[in-house]
């Protein structure tokens, strides 16, 4: 193990104290930069890389603020319909500029497509989704962001590795003025944390580089790729809109698994049951066919009994795991749907 000064093992162990909160100014987040150098070093990261970086560096009380400012989820607050979700995400200006973009895009995503069984319009939908088809990236300097984070100690397990993954992309060769993103680190037209950019960033056009800001190329190649890694069945849709029948029996399909990654949006879908099963109980699918009948399938009603529901295959869950909220992934289903009409 390294050895850092006295004054920083000081500052971590007031920062560990439960409850305890560093003080928000600019002595201490550069007393704070000791430890994360520390890190830095012990994990590869080049000298000259830190001694480029760690000079720069200031603390942000703009993305501590924001980070403090996120809601806490309440497992007991009522889930709230997803209509009015629906209606803000997938309105007929995202799908107008989500099919001009599919329609701009094709040579490129034929391609990646063939390459990763990911559909065109599921790579065209998270890039709507997450940029609004790469024009709302995000402008904060990423190292200094993921650095006031850490040091603020909310999550800061997560934002110091973070940190010192951006500090890997430049020693891989990204120029540090291009890491520029979101308040919370994430980067690019497809948003990922550079941790993901290490392990899932393309290059979709062939110059050398996994250009996720400046090459649409890139970007999509990056969605898929991910996509890919997480699992993604080809030939299988994400799911499909279903009408219930009145009287249906929601005892019998109760999920009686607890999931330990995002428990409340696992919960809100049923149990398994093939497509065959799902069909034989009098569903009914409101636009597009029924999958194969093999096709496993859980079933959501985000705005309850009597309104549309939805049979979710193993690809919702793939996803998910890009944003675990069944509000996201069904939008990204739906928009997908929408653009490749």
């Amino acid at each position: 193990m390294k050895r850092i000064g006295s004054g920083a093992l000081a500052f971590a162990a007031l920062c560990s104290v439960a409850g305890a909160a560093p003080a928000q100014d600019e002595s201490g987040f550069q007393a704070y930069l000791v430890t994360l150098r520390a890190q830095a070093q012990a994990a590869g990261v080049s000298r000259a890389t830190i001694d480029a970086v760690f000079p720069t560096l200031t603390l942000n009380p703009r993305v501590v603020q924001l980070d403090r400012g996120q809601p806490e989820s309440d497992p007991n607050a009522p889930v709230p319909n997803y209509a009015p979700y629906r209606a803000a995400h997938i309105d007929t200006a995202r799908i107008s500029r989500g099919r001009a973009a599919y329609q701009a895009q094709r040579y490129r995503l034929q391609r990646i497509e063939q390459q990763t069984g990911v559909p065109e319009s599921i790579m065209v939908a998270i890039w709507g989704n997450e940029t609004a088809y790469g024009t709302v990236m995000g402008n904060f300097d990423i190292p200094r962001a993921l650095a006031s984070l850490a040091y603020d100690g909310r999550r800061r397990e997560l934002f110091a590795a973070e940190f010192v993954d951006s500090l890997k992309m430049i020693d891989r060769g990204v120029p540090a003025e291009r890491l520029k993103g979101s308040w919370a680190g994430a980067m690019g037209g497809p948003q990922f944390l550079p941790s993901v950019y290490l392990r899932l960033a393309r290059d979709g056009d062939g110059d050398g580089r996994a250009d996720i800001w400046n090459s649409d190329a890139d970007t999509l190649a990056s969605i898929a790729n991910y996509f890919a890694n997480a699992g993604w069945r080809p030939g299988q849709p994400w799911g499909l809109a279903v009408s219930v029948p009145p009287g249906f029996d929601r005892s019998t399909v109760t999920n009686k698994l607890l999931s330990p990654r995002c428990p409340r949006v696992f919960t809100r879908q049923s149990g398994w049951k093939t497509m065959a099963e799902w069909r034989a109980m009098g569903l009914v699918p409101e636009s597009r066919g029924w999958p194969r009948d093999s096709v496993l399938a859980t079933l959501i009603e985000p705005d309850g009994p009597g309104k549309t529901a939805y049979l979710l295959t193993g690809n919702y869950r793939v996803i998910l795991d890009y944003n675990c909220s069944n509000f996201y992934a069904l939008s990204v289903g739906l928009l997908s749907d929408a653009v490749e009409q």
